[in-house]
């Protein structure tokens, strides 16, 4: 789903900036800061389901950085050859939890509980297109919990539809980001924080036939930058 309109990207001064939705409340603070440091440039965003992103970039959609929640979606990028390489980088570090909402009375010591009857509907990212279904997966599966959970999963497309299923109290548990979990305090709590096998380090990449390249470059120098560091940090997010 477009956050902004995408139609003025045609004009040099935009710059278009697909980022993963988990980034929502970070990058509309910071769109803004790096418009005032670059007059003359209009920040255009562009959230959603990290897989969903890139299939759009890979259709032609306008998009000047990509701005993934995970590895693998920016690696099918790049081994699509729709991301400058030399300009990829880590920019932040996020972690998974369990999250239930706060009216429940559930408690969770262990992942193995969640196969117990008192969890009917657990939300979890779709595993082939979002980036936090398939960390869920994956622990799941190391942990040989995949099959029994598999089918009490109510699937999200997005992290931030997970978060809401829990806010609602529409699902018994749900598998999110820990800055996910952190922007609904007063309506969900964290039951449980999930160890990954691989850090949650997000990338972000300009695209290869962007329009804009000096701006793009300029924006991702930007999201490394003390200041823009000190936002995520303020979203939850860690240093990569």
């Amino acid at each position: 789903m477009l956050a902004c309109s995408l139609g003025a990207g045609a004009f040099g001064a935009d710059l278009t900036v697909s980022a993963a939705v988990s980034l929502t409340n970070a990058f509309q603070e910071l769109g803004p800061m790096f418009e005032a440091a670059n007059p003359g440039t209009k920040v255009q965003l562009n959230f959603g389901a990290s897989g969903a992103l890139l299939q759009q970039i890979a259709k032609g959609a306008p998009a000047d950085v990509f701005a993934s929640a995970d590895q693998e979606t920016m690696d099918q990028a790049q081994r699509q050859n729709l991301i400058q390489v030399a300009g990829r980088r880590n920019f932040a570090l996020n972690g998974l939890v369990i999250i239930i909402s706060n009216g429940s009375s559930h408690t969770l010591k262990a992942l193995a509980d969640l196969s117990h009857p008192a969890y009917q509907r657990i939300a979890i990212g779709l595993p082939a297109s979002v980036p936090v279904g398939r960390y869920t997966k994956s622990v799941l599966e190391q942990a040989g919990l995949w099959s029994a959970i598999e089918p009490k999963m109510i699937g999200a497309q997005n992290v931030r539809q997970a978060l809401d299923y829990t806010a609602r109290g529409e699902v018994d548990a749900a598998f999110v980001y820990a800055t996910d979990a952190a922007s609904m305090p007063d309506k969900v709590k964290v039951a449980m924080r999930v160890p990954t096998r691989t850090p949650v380090l997000y990338p972000i990449a300009p695209i290869s036939g962007s329009a804009n390249l000096d701006a793009a470059q300029k924006f991702i120098t930007f999201v490394q930058s003390p200041a823009a560091q000190a936002v995520l940090g303020k979203y939850g997010f860690g240093k990569p």
